[in-house]
């Protein structure tokens, strides 16, 4: 796949004319996706796809295109080549971009993953010996991303992973919904969340406890902090949002911090998205977010370093984290229940909006399994609440303490392709968490 990449690359090279300069950007994978309902295989399947953007520029004049590639390089030659023939038509009629930044010095890296994947039967054997009622979806295969550029630039990235998204069912709306994701499979660790989901699961079938709106103790597991950070990531680290005022976390830059114990970091390393963006530019291992609770470092687009005339990070176009990392704390998991005390564990969380953005207020449902937990036991499950909580409270004042596990959460989209986003994320003890019905 790389080397045919690269030989496109070149072939790209020779049509260009006169001061032309193209960007690149190729993203393929090749996964099998298996769905389950009712502890049955229904739709198993196998995609195998690639695409290409084209970027052709001439002095602050640039114009793109995407499209399907079919693997065989003389069908794609005379697409590539149709293609630059009609962006250099249209070039003349697009206005100068004052923000275009591309990468001129030359960055070439290879990052090659390690295919330690279960073949599809063994995985499919894997879970349905251990699970019971469930229905999910697994996904695995390999994703890989390559850049080039008229300067000689070459970036390859490949990465082998697994995402098993499922939920055991009881009844109505009673389910216990679980992942487990990662880069190779282990069998003693897949069957500990089946276990606790199944323990969880013979929970739900007691008669929900009835409680009253109000501030409870709350622990939230990694998942429902992944809900939150889903939301808070789409406009709240990037500088162009910090500059127009638009995001969430404007009161941490007039002043207002986290925990001393939140530490979060953009962190490329130890993540599976690549470490290079379409315009070429290679991203630092880690970017701190958050340091020791005080905001530290906006994450700079291309576009936003030439906009306010700053050196960009490497950012993607949206400027959001894609491997986001929190720091862990100082509580083990099998201390959850009992550090809880009398209060709610909410395992996960869904339709988040915010209520008040400038303040990071934000709003949603739980989800699946809630319980209600008195003297460090789960005593019954809890019917669907709505909470209003704003970051400042879950992260800041309000926090107890992080867990020392994290899960390694990955993003379980498949609109166009396996998403490459993932998190680290613990656990969050928290006190006074509003629900309001």
């Amino acid at each position: 796949m790389q080397e045919y990449f690269y030989t496109l690359a070149d072939f790209i090279g020779k049509q260009l004319q006169g001061n032309e300069v193209y960007l690149a950007e190729f993203t393929a994978e090749q996964s099998d996706f298996i769905r389950f309902n009712k502890a049955k295989i229904r739709q198993p399947g196998n995609v195998e796809q690639r695409y290409l953007l084209l970027d052709l520029i001439d002095g602050q004049r640039h114009i793109n295109e995407q499209f399907t590639l079919s693997g065989e390089l003389k069908i794609d030659y005379e697409r590539i080549a149709t293609s630059i023939r009609q962006l250099r038509n249209q070039l003349p009629h697009i206005p100068a971009d004052p923000y275009l930044l591309y990468a001129t010095e030359i960055n070439s890296t290879e990052s090659i993953g390690n295919n330690n994947l279960l073949a599809a039967p063994d995985a499919v054997n894997e879970i349905l010996t251990a699970t019971g009622d469930l229905v999910g979806i697994y996904a695995a295969g390999s994703i890989f991303t390559g850049f080039a550029n008229s300067f000689g630039q070459r970036n390859w990235h490949s990465s082998y992973t697994f995402n098993f998204d499922w939920s055991l069912y009881h009844s109505k709306d009673k389910a216990v919904k679980s992942a487990y994701a990662g880069f190779e499979w282990n069998s003693a660790d897949f069957t500990e969340k089946v276990t606790k989901s199944l323990n969880q699961l013979a929970i739900l079938k007691q008669e929900p406890h009835i409680i009253q709106p109000g501030k409870y103790k709350v622990y939230l597991a990694p998942a429902a902090m992944f809900e939150i950070f889903q939301l808070l990531a789409w406009n709240s680290f990037g500088l162009k949002s910090h500059k127009t005022k638009d995001t969430a976390l404007l009161r941490m830059l007039e002043g207002q911090n986290l925990h001393s114990s939140i530490n979060m970091m953009e962190n490329i390393k130890d993540g599976i998205a690549p470490t290079f963006q379409a315009q070429g530019f290679i991203k630092p291992e880690q970017v701190s977010l958050i340091n020791q609770g005080i905001y530290d470092t906006a994450l700079i687009s291309p576009r936003s370093a030439k906009e306010y005339d700053v050196n960009t990070n490497g950012a993607n176009d949206e400027e959001y984290p894609t491997s986001l990392d929190l720091a862990a704390g100082n509580f083990a998991n099998d201390e959850i229940l009992k550090e809880l005390d009398t209060g709610i564990y909410i395992n996960n969380l869904w339709y988040l909006n915010y209520s008040d953005q400038t303040a990071c207020r934000m709003t949603g449902m739980t989800r699946f399994a809630t319980f209600w937990v008195e003297h460090g036991e789960i005593v019954a499950p809890l019917n669907v609440m709505r909470w209003d909580e704003t970051l400042y409270n879950i992260l800041g004042n309000k926090l107890i303490a992080l867990t020392k596990e994290r899960d390694f959460i990955m993003e379980a989209d498949t609109y166009e392709m396996r998403s490459t986003g993932s998190a680290r994320l613990p656990g969050a003890l928290v006190e006074d968490f509003t629900f309001t019905l």
